[in-house]
């Protein structure tokens, strides 16, 4: 273990660039001026007893980790092996300044949620945190989840726009029917052709209908809901209509034949 003066890693952090996880480095912050507070720290509050305390023996997988701040939550209550994934390069260089200087051990690796297929294996916990909303293909990307790394239990957030209320569905539907798109409570992706909080990589912010139904869509049953965004989720089986299919050497999950 590098012994770091609270200067060297002050000027470490700077090197580093901008931080948008706060994180406490030895009495260091990373983001103290941060515009949502002491974050992710005061989110994570909100659902922390949703995880278990002692994850003694577990794997964790955490998909666009950014600087790392849940791979550290769940290292610290004890997990066997967290990996932490993100396709940004910054994100990573930072995540392992910080699993360095405060002595855990976590594996970083440069992939996208397209992507984890590479890791050949599945793992107890996948963390899913602010990620689908900057996705051009977010059902895609849960169905990679399902398929390929949740072994047990996601835990799962997204940014959320519009109606908070869920309607009651029927499984089908007749041509005719128009009314049931209107309500504000039928599932529903807004999509955002320029930026959103000056942000170009927010392409589709769901309503809270919407993440419901792609969950359960994409083969996982919802077991907690302890904060607004965020949902505890556990394997189940996927709607039977859909098939893994190969299109030019990418396997995706499509509802029709492929020749």
């Amino acid at each position: 273990m590098t012994e770091w003066t609270r200067a060297e890693i002050r000027e470490r952090v700077e090197e580093l660039g901008k931080w948008f996880h706060n994180l406490d480095l030895r009495g260091v912050p990373t983001a103290p001026d941060h515009f949502l507070g002491d974050y992710p720290m005061v989110k994570w509050q909100n659902f922390a007893s949703a995880v278990p305390l002692d994850l003694s023996g577990m794997s964790v997988l955490d998909i666009g980790c950014n600087a790392g701040f849940y791979s550290l939550e769940m290292k610290r209550r004890g997990a066997a092996r967290v990996v932490g994934i993100d396709s940004d390069e910054a994100y990573l260089a930072q995540a392992r300044f910080a699993a360095e200087v405060l002595d855990l051990e976590i594996e970083w690796r440069h992939l996208s949620v397209y992507e984890v297929a590479q890791l050949g294996e599945r793992f107890d916990l996948v963390i899913f945190m602010g990620v689908l909303y900057h996705l051009r293909h977010p059902l895609l990307a849960l169905d990679l989840l399902r398929e390929y790394v949740v072994d047990d239990l996601l835990l799962f957030q997204s940014m959320q726009r519009g109606s908070g209320t869920v309607d009651d569905i029927d499984d089908d539907y007749p041509f005719s029917e128009w009314v049931v798109f209107d309500s504000p409570g039928f599932p529903r992706l807004h999509f955002v052709e320029g930026r959103y909080a000056e942000d170009p990589t927010n392409w589709w912010i769901p309503n809270r209908a919407c993440v419901e139904a792609m969950l359960r869509s994409s083969g996982f049953e919802i077991i907690a809901h302890p904060e607004e965004e965020v949902y505890l989720c556990q394997a189940s089986a996927r709607v039977p209509h859909l098939e893994l299919v190969e299109v030019a050497g990418t396997r995706f999950l499509s509802s029709g034949e492929v020749a």
